[in-house]
């Protein structure tokens, strides 16, 4: 897949997460993108280990791994930066 490809699925991915996900994570467009590439990483990771595919191409497929990958990324994030404000 093209770089292109990818930031643009992370731009998806990301802002879907975010959409699905409302409150206080890191901002920007370029931070957006980012939690949409590592997502769609780590849902082609967890796919493939399930057994239903890798995100291999931009179609709707690799969009809903990749928002699933990113709201599992989100929700890491949040775990870890309140746990960060405790201690």
């Amino acid at each position: 897949m093209n770089i292109l490809y990818w930031i643009l699925l992370g731009l998806i991915a990301g802002a879907l997460a975010k959409l699905i996900m409302p409150g206080k994570d890191p901002g920007g467009i370029i931070i957006t993108i980012l939690i949409g590439i590592a997502g769609a990483l780590i849902g082609g990771y967890l796919g493939r280990f399930m057994g239903l595919g890798a995100v291999r191409s931009f179609n709707l497929d690799g969009i809903f791994t990749a928002t699933i990958g990113s709201v599992i990324l989100l929700i890491l994030y949040r775990l870890v930066s309140t746990r960060m404000k405790k201690a």
